[in-house]
């Protein structure tokens, strides 16, 4: 699948992956307000075998076939 990845600069280290093909359709309005100074940085072909920094492949892939995108959140920090 071909996909695309959106960031914000108002959250760091936050993503959204959506289908190219559908875009941001079926993103969710409420998920759309966190991202309204988007910025496209990545744009390949995704598939199980591709490997992902912080994200399992098949995940992603599930997530836009069910919901029509992925967020990946920042990673958790630990304050001791």
């Amino acid at each position: 699948m071909k996909v695309a990845v959106y960031k914000t600069h108002k959250y760091e280290n936050l993503f959204l992956y959506v289908s190219e093909a559908e875009g941001l359709t079926r993103v969710p309005q409420s998920l759309l307000t966190k991202f309204v100074d988007r910025c496209l940085v990545l744009n390949f072909d995704l598939t199980k075998g591709v490997s992902l920094a912080k994200e399992n492949p098949e995940v992603v892939l599930n997530n836009i076939d069910r919901m029509g995108y992925h967020l990946q959140l920042p990673p958790v920090v630990n304050v001791k």
